[in-house]
């Protein structure tokens, strides 16, 4: 990567960073806000409810948004508002206060996948897109992993304020990054569509509804599917379905977090491999739905289960960087922001649906079905990602 690449790529993957210690900051501190707020769970779950909802509401109209104002100006006004929003909590931190906040917050991170894929797209030279998107999914990563563990401490030993402060400052400083290191517009991702004729802007906007980016939208959505079914409910599917002990079911789930993040980082370089992203997507799949689906049985010896779950994460890891190149692919030039924001509203759904399913399965007796759910998805992603594969290259 040239230098100014590599400028705007540590830009963006801090701007994905914040984006999800934002999107963790009420959930970390779920443990202490009904004490705090003198609050049930449920209403709490209003709260996280509100975030999501606005989120996904908001991230297609956002990819408009980008592509006619300019990404980089778009991602600076949602991170400021995000920031404000920590800011706030500060100042009022109550279950009123936290009901706005977490609405506003909703709303302010539906311009990041949007903004961040619309800059990489048009700034980073094609031969290490891969590696680029693997960078900024892995920012993301380390922004959900750290933000449990720095909130509930500052929030135990400072109090709650301070938590929601310390998130503020992480904002400002991210704000900071892109103010002291500012490039030319070009390589900043500014709409190219703001300079051309509207007849090319009507265009762009029709080649965003195509069945190859609906069909990547219904992959994102099985994607979270699938993750979900591990990420938030394994641990309790593992206890109640197979006598699992707690220190090792969390063991197992460390495991698929760490290797998850380690895959995606290994996906970069091979996804800068190979134009056969699809299929990239498809074998890694295929195979962590073999071992999902061992796991399901019950058949695994204790000792294998950390090794088995650490596996299933870096191949669901892998693909991360393929799956923004076969986004990439189907964007039509000038209109990444919106093809972006589209297809990523399917995260906002599979994050909706499969809590549900899963807490479905878990009340009703039925722990090894979260296990089974995920195999289902799984195999349903394969076969869609050949077939996008193969309208790729028709």
């Amino acid at each position: 990567m040239r230098r100014p690449h590599i400028s705007v790529l540590v830009r963006v993957s801090a701007a994905h960073f914040i984006s999800h210690v934002y999107i963790m900051l009420v959930p970390a501190l779920l443990p202490l806000l009904p004490a705090a707020l003198g609050v049930s769970y449920v209403e709490l779950g209003v709260a996280v409810s509100l975030f999501g909802i606005l989120s996904a509401v908001l991230q297609a109209p956002m990819g408009f948004v980008v592509d006619r104002f300019g990404a980089r100006r778009v991602l600076l006004v949602g991170i400021a508002v995000g920031t404000s929003c920590c800011f706030f909590l500060t100042a009022f931190p109550s279950y009123k206060g936290l009901l706005v906040a977490t609405s506003v917050l909703g709303a302010a991170n539906a311009v990041y996948h949007p903004s961040d894929y619309a800059i990489l797209s048009r700034s980073v030279k094609d031969a290490v897109m891969g590696r680029a998107f693997s960078l900024h999914s892995f920012a993301g990563f380390g922004g959900s992993a750290i933000t449990p563990f720095l909130m509930i401490t500052i929030a135990t030993f400072c109090g709650l304020p301070s938590a929601f402060f310390t998130a503020g400052l992480l904002g400002i400083a991210t704000l900071g990054l892109f103010f002291l290191t500012r490039s030319d517009e070009r390589d900043e991702g500014y709409a190219d569509e703001s300079a051309s004729s509207e007849k090319n802007k009507s265009g762009v906007q029709m080649a965003v509804f195509t069945i190859p980016i609906f069909l990547l939208t219904l992959m994102y959505v099985l994607l979270s599917l699938s993750t979900t079914s591990i990420e938030r409910f394994s641990v309790s599917a593992l206890i109640e379905g197979f006598e699992t002990p707690l220190s090792l079911a969390n063991m197992a789930l460390t495991a698929f977090l760490l290797f998850s993040a380690i895959g995606v980082l290994s996906g970069g370089a091979l996804a800068d491999r190979t134009r056969k992203h699809g299929y990239v997507a498809a074998s890694a799949f295929g195979i962590a739905a073999v071992l999902a689906a061992i796991v399901a049985l019950g058949i695994l010896p204790p000792f294998a289960l950390v090794p088995f779950f650490a596996l299933i994460g870096f191949l669901t890891g892998i693909i991360v960087p393929s799956r923004d190149m076969l986004v990439r692919a189907a964007s039509p030039k000038g209109g990444e922001g919106k093809t972006f924001g589209i297809v990523s509203c399917g995260f906002n759904i599979g994050g909706t649906v499969g809590p549900l399913m899963c807490g479905y399965f878990l009340d009703h007796g039925m722990p090894a079905y979260v296990f089974w759910a995920a195999v289902v998805f799984m195999v349903l992603t394969v076969l869609l990602t050949s077939v996008q594969e193969r309208l790729k290259t028709q």
